[in-house]
């Protein structure tokens, strides 16, 4: 087969392959590694890559029968990840000979199903702003947002299958939308975090990048200890609702016009698509999120500012400085703020399924001008539920559009069936 078709497959497609021996673990990896020798010096997705070891990996296991669910799969891991046998360097100058003694939970879980790490994906500094060195493959001017900035970049451009990422703000939804690429971000405390940098413990999850909504089903069993997860297709259509938000007027026309796309498919396929408007406790959600984020980011970084201020950002000290100004009394008044909301919510959404919001202002910007805005996600992350980004076409500039579908904390399986079934209505219309 074609290098670039192998290239193409999702990692659930692959692995079936493999199990039935029409697709070598070899032959996955050839195909991986070939289209990082081509593309990798312009779009610049990784930050660490050992292309003999993973291929001696991909001929071992092509002499063992299949010894899990990923078995032969390669996958990317995003750098404040920890890893035994790479570096993590927390996309920090500070640490850029940092080994880790250990695997991450998560990391150790997808070698235990067979999955292959080929190297460690670019992130920006702590998983904050300032970003690497990682383009937007669509468009190598354009950003490929942050904070996973490597792993949507990386999955995109099918240098690999399926890659993990985080998220405190935005950082798998904003990169997943400008890279067109599916994006989970789980429900906070849905999956270890264990040998993952801290940032804001409060906001904190872990999340996966991939190119087709089985494959993050997929990923999400091995990550829960692979405990089988029925997703079979849906008997009657999800039960939907289109929240705009009070940020909807800040999204750009063609955000606006995609995400009512996604609203008018899922009405002609049947879903009742019913309107989810936010009371006025949810009005200052957005500073809350920014002020418990500063103010933790701040007390796990006590290190990095006092002992190496002059190898961090303007952004990052920024950031921690404002967190230093929040008073105890002022972050534990905005964690009562999201507490509330998030007990409203569940009373507004009980009947749902997932709700549909924007995902992105817009296409991608420059890299020149950063990341992104984190916008459109702030909110939904303050409030511990889990997203998934779903991509929808493209915009003026022939950048992606992406929508993201929401739910309740602890409901990651109904809002995973529901992306599913958004996700399989929009690749067929």
């Amino acid at each position: 087969m074609d290098h670039s078709l192998i290239g193409a497959l999702s990692a659930s497609r692959a692995a079936a392959q493999i199990r039935t021996g029409t697709l070598s673990c070899e032959e996955l990896m050839l195909s991986c590694l070939a289209r990082i020798a081509q593309r990798e010096p312009q779009v610049g997705a990784w930050q660490f890559l050992d292309a003999t070891r993973a291929l001696e990996r991909a001929r071992a296991a092509d002499k063992l029968a299949p010894q899990g669910p990923l078995h032969g799969i390669p996958v990317g891991i995003k750098d404040i990840i920890d890893t035994v046998d790479m570096p993590t360097t927390l996309g920090s100058q500070i640490y850029a000979k940092r080994q880790p003694q250990w695997d991450a939970a998560c990391v150790a879980a997808l070698r235990a199903a067979g999955a292959i790490v080929l190297g460690k994906t670019v992130s920006t500094e702590f998983a904050y702003f300032q970003p690497g060195k990682t383009r937007n493959p669509h468009d190598l001017l354009h950003t490929p947002g942050g904070s996973s900035s490597g792993s949507a970049a990386a999955v995109a451009d099918c240098m690999v299958p399926v890659a993990l990422g985080s998220q405190t703000a935005a950082s798998v939804t904003r990169p997943a939308a400008f890279c067109g690429v599916y994006g989970y971000k789980a429900s906070h405390g849905e999956f270890s975090l264990s040998g993952i940098r801290p940032f804001a413990e409060s906001l904190d999850s872990l999340g996966v990048l991939a190119r087709s909504v089985d494959d993050i089903v997929l990923m999400r069993s091995v990550l829960l200890g692979g405990i089988p997860i029925d997703h079979r297709p849906l008997a009657a259509p999800p039960r939907l609702a289109v929240c705009r938000t009070a940020q909807w007027s800040q999204a750009e026309p063609q955000a606006q016009n995609a995400l009512e796309t996604v609203v008018q498919a899922c009405r002609k396929a049947g879903s009742v698509v019913s309107e989810l408007e936010l009371p006025a406790q949810f009005a200052g959600l957005i500073d809350a999120q920014k002020k418990i984020m500063a103010y933790e980011a701040a007390h796990n970084y006590v290190f990095e500012t006092t002992s190496c201020p002059g190898q961090l950002s303007a952004a990052f000290l920024a950031l921690t400085e404002s967190g230093r100004n929040v008073s105890r009394h002022d972050y534990a008044s905005a964690k009562c703020e999201v507490e509330l909301a998030r007990n409203i919510l569940r009373s507004l959404a009980v009947d749902l399924d997932a709700w549909i919001s924007p995902a992105a202002i817009g296409e991608a910007p420059l890299a020149t001008s950063g990341t992104g805005d984190p916008l459109m996600s702030r909110m939904w992350t303050a409030l511990q539920g889990p997203s998934l980004c779903v991509p929808v076409g493209r915009g003026a500039q022939g950048l992606p559009l992406a929508v993201q579908l929401v739910a309740l904390a602890g409901h990651d399986d109904e809002l995973l069936n529901a992306g599913l079934w958004v996700g399989t209505l929009l690749e067929t219309a």
